[in-house]
């Protein structure tokens, strides 16, 4: 399939949580990643969030055998004082975190930021595509 995605921490959330209705095409997205049918990334910063997001849920053991096992997954791209720059300098996002996670997929070469909040990346460099548009494009085996 040749597509490089960077996965929005709210898709990983769907998967862990099994957040419903959204749960079936995480799971799509995170089995395509893991099959290596994508190339799938994910933000430094997202694993911190989701680490803290998951305490409710999770006990620290789990949360750190959870996320190790998400790291074994996805190409986990890192913040440095380059991309923290661009971010703070660019205007066009509301949302600072949102910005990195652009910022990250610019540095994957990502093709598709992956979200449920496609709003969030409306100014974004790299399109934002819903799960739902991904999870057709892997059942159709195409790129775009």
């Amino acid at each position: 399939m040749g597509v490089r995605i960077l996965v929005d921490t709210n898709i990983i959330l769907d998967y862990l949580l099994e957040r419903e209705p959204y749960g079936e095409q995480a799971r799509t997205i995170i089995k395509s990643c893991q099959q290596r049918i994508i190339a799938g990334c994910i933000a430094a910063h997202s694993v911190t969030n989701i680490f803290y997001i998951l305490r409710k849920d999770f006990t620290i053991k789990e949360r750190r055998e959870i996320l190790l096992n998400i790291c074994k997954i996805f190409y986990v791209e890192g913040i440095d004082n380059h991309k923290l720059r661009n971010a703070l300098i660019n205007d066009n996002f509301a949302d600072f975190e949102d910005c990195l996670q652009m910022e990250c997929a610019k540095n994957f070469h990502a093709d598709y930021i992956v979200s449920r909040n496609l709003s969030d990346f409306k100014n974004s460099d790299i399109p934002c595509i819903g799960p739902e548009k991904l999870c057709r494009m892997i059942e159709n085996g195409e790129k775009d």
